[in-house]
C-alpha cells in the first residue's frame, strides 16, 4: 500500500472527524439522540415523522454541506467503476446489513463505539471484515 501523498490531507481529516464527533455528542447530550443516519432518515419516512423537526433538520443539513461546498470549492471528480447493476445491489445490501444491524457505519461506529457499546464494535467490526474481504475479493480474486 502507498500513501496518496498529494491527496493526504491529515489536518482537515482530523477536523472533519471532529467536527463529526461534536455534532454527534450535542445530538446526544441536547437531544438525547444517537446520530445514526439510517435511523434518522428511517424515522423521517414512517407515518408521522416529518412532525420530529430535528430530523428534518438533521437531512437538511446532510443536503446542505456539499451544495455549500460546492459553492466554495469545485467538486473532485467523481469516478465511478461499477455498473448500474452493481451500484443497485449494493445499496441493497448495505441498506438489508444497516436494518440486520439495527444501525449504520454513523450509528455504531460514531456513536456507539464512543458510548462503549460491545453490540457496536461487534457490529463496526463486522463493517469493517466486511468491507475488506469486498476489496480484496474484487481487487485480487476477480481481477477489478
Amino acid at each position: 500500500m502507498m500513501v496518496d501523498w498529494v491527496n493526504f490531507t491529515p489536518i482537515k481529516s482530523l477536523l472533519g472527524g471532529a467536527m463529526i464527533g461534536l455534532s454527534a455528542a450535542l445530538l446526544i447530550l441536547l437531544n438525547g439522540r444517537i446520530a445514526g443516519i439510517s435511523g434518522v432518515l428511517g424515522g423521517l419516512l414512517t407515518a408521522g415523522g416529518w412532525r420530529d423537526r430535528w430530523r428534518i433538520s438533521f437531512v437538511a443539513g446532510l443536503v446542505a454541506a456539499p451544495v455549500l461546498y460546492v459553492l466554495t470549492r469545485p467538486l473532485p471528480p467523481i469516478v465511478i467503476q461499477a455498473s448500474v447493476p452493481f451500484l443497485i445491489l449494493g445499496g441493497l445490501l448495505v441498506g438489508f446489513g444497516a436494518r440486520a444491524a439495527s444501525g449504520c457505519t454513523s450509528g455504531h461506529g460514531v456513536c456507539g463505539i464512543s458510548r462503549g457499546s460491545i453490540r457496536s464494535v461487534a457490529a463496526t467490526l463486522t463493517f469493517m471484515a466486511a468491507g475488506f474481504v469486498t476489496v480484496f475479493a474484487i481487487r485480487h480474486l476477480w481481477g477489478g
